[in-house]
């Protein structure tokens, strides 16, 4: 049975047909139109679904797709810009990032241009292998399907996942975003299904739906998509959500001359800009580690109530 068959919006439950206009995380999701101290999330890094707490890593998910309700985005797909280089084993703060796309965020400590569209780090070939050193993401906030009225996560994706086009079934989040739109469904009625490219390199996300929200379930995820949690989500960063402090770096005087005309003759490549964890240019290889949570626990559910504890 196709997808279209199991979404067909003549079989949809009274909440989808009684809702009116699309909500505003349904136009978020398709490109625009119109507890703790520190967050809960989920990270892609090499390939993996990861879930992480404060910035630790709680547990490591081996299936290769994990079924969540969307319940909030961010308006628009943002920016994000480190000098330094990747450093796996820390989550530093970005040296300028972008809410919006349009321009650096005030708080933001080395901010590269006064716009986006201005800036230096957006030309190809500023970044690792011709690409651009600041790179685009998309922040959402997801449930789990088998545990909606638990925690809120914070899922930042790279923009591969993000602009990824339509091939049969495998969508990219914004492709998805808008068939589901086209449909007259909103991402917040139904499962949705990520699951991995394994064709790809670097850690990408496909989505597709699985089945429709119980009355119940919608209700209760209504009200996630507006808890604090949601908030905090869709509009802190990685660093942020992980209690990640700004340390910008700052010296007393000005920078020689000799070293700004070196560094002005120095080729591109040789200035390569870093990624952050969800945007690594390659699958690296990791060493297998034991888990921390026992292997009877049954679900992810589970796995995500242990995170009070630690």
């Amino acid at each position: 049975m196709s997808n279209v068959a199991l979404f067909n919006p003549a079989q949809a439950p009274a909440f989808a047909k009684n809702r009116g206009e699309l909500s505003a995380l349904a136009k978020s999701l398709a490109g625009g139109a119109g507890g703790n101290s520190f967050g809960k999330r989920i990270s892609i890094k090499g390939g993996v679904f990861r879930l992480l707490a404060s910035g630790k890593e709680i547990a490591a998910i081996e299936e290769r797709h994990l079924d969540v309700v969307v319940v909030n985005a961010a308006p628009k797909v943002s920016r994000v810009f480190y000098a330094k280089k990747y450093d796996a084993a820390t989550v530093s703060a970005p040296d300028c990032w972008s809410p919006d796309g349009e321009k650096p965020a005030a708080e933001a400590e080395n901010k590269q241009a006064s716009r986006c569209s201005e800036c230096s780090q957006n030309i190809a070939g500023s970044g690792q292998n011709n690409s651009r050193a600041c790179r685009y993401q998309q922040r959402i906030a997801v449930v789990l399907a088998n545990d909606m009225g638990g925690d809120v996560l914070q899922l930042t994706l790279p923009a591969t996942s993000v602009f990824g086009k339509e091939d049969g079934d495998k969508r990219g989040l914004q492709a998805y975003a808008r068939w589901l739109m086209a449909q007259n469904i909103d991402p917040a009625e139904v499962i949705t299904r990520m699951k991995f490219d394994t064709k790809s390199e670097s850690p990408k996300l496909h989505f597709m739906p699985t089945r429709w929200l119980t009355d119940d379930e919608h209700a209760g995820v209504v009200d996630q998509g507006k808890s604090d949690a949601a908030i905090k989500a869709i509009t802190m960063t990685v660093s942020k959500q992980d209690g990640v402090s700004s340390a910008p770096l700052s010296l007393e005087g000005k920078r020689p001359a000799a070293a700004v005309a070196k560094e002005a003759q120095a080729p591109k490549a040789e200035k390569a800009a870093p990624v952050e964890e969800e945007d690594e240019p390659v699958v690296r290889k990791e060493e297998k580690k034991a888990s921390s949570v026992p292997a009877s626990k049954a679900s992810l559910a589970d796995m995500v109530d242990d995170w009070d504890d630690e």
